[in-house]
C-alpha cells in the first residue's frame, strides 16, 4: 500500500495517467463530488483522470492520513486520505482523495470530496466538457 500511495501521488503530481494503470483494480469505482453515480472500471477511471489532470491547475497534496474505512460495499478496507489544494477555472479548491485498497495493495475504490460549492460547480462543468471531448460520455442533447 505504501508504494501504491507514493506512486499514485507522483503520477498525479506529474500528470502521468499511464503510471496509474497498474495502481488500480480492473473494477475500480470512483465517487465524484459532481455525480451521484460512480465512474466504474479502469478504462473509465483512467479516462476521467486524464480529464482531471488537464482541469486542475497547481494540484498539490498537503498531507496524508492512514487507517481503515468502510467501502461502499460495507467492507472494511485499508484506506488513505490525501488532502489537496488546486485551482479550477480560477477558483481555489480544497479537497480530499479517499483511497481504499484491495488485499494486493491496489486502489479499488476512490472518493473525491471538494469545497467550496462554487468550486464544485466549476469542476463539474470542466470535467463534463473534458469527458465529452474525449468521447467518454455523450454530449447532452
Amino acid at each position: 500500500m505504501e508504494k501504491t500511495v507514493a506512486d499514485f501521488r507522483a503520477a498525479v503530481e506529474q500528470r502521468d495517467v499511464a503510471a496509474l494503470d497498474d495502481l488500480f483494480t480492473d473494477d475500480i469505482r470512483l465517487y465524484s463530488p459532481v455525480t451521484f453515480t460512480p465512474f466504474e472500471g479502469k478504462r473509465m477511471v483512467l479516462g476521467l483522470f486524464g480529464v482531471l489532470m488537464r482541469t486542475f491547475d497547481d494540484l498539490r497534496y498537503i498531507g496524508r492520513y492512514e487507517g481503515a474505512a468502510e467501502t461502499a460495499d460495507g467492507e472494511e478496507a485499508p484506506s488513505v486520505v490525501l488532502p489537496f489544494r488546486a485551482t479550477v477555472g480560477g477558483k481555489q479548491i480544497h479537497g480530499i482523495d479517499l483511497l481504499h485498497f484491495d488485499d494486493g495493495g491496489r486502489i479499488k475504490e476512490f472518493t473525491v470530496m471538494v469545497r467550496p460549492r462554487s468550486a464544485v460547480h466549476a469542476l463539474g462543468e470542466a470535467v463534463l466538457a473534458g469527458l465529452v471531448a474525449d468521447g467518454l460520455v455523450p454530449a447532452a442533447g
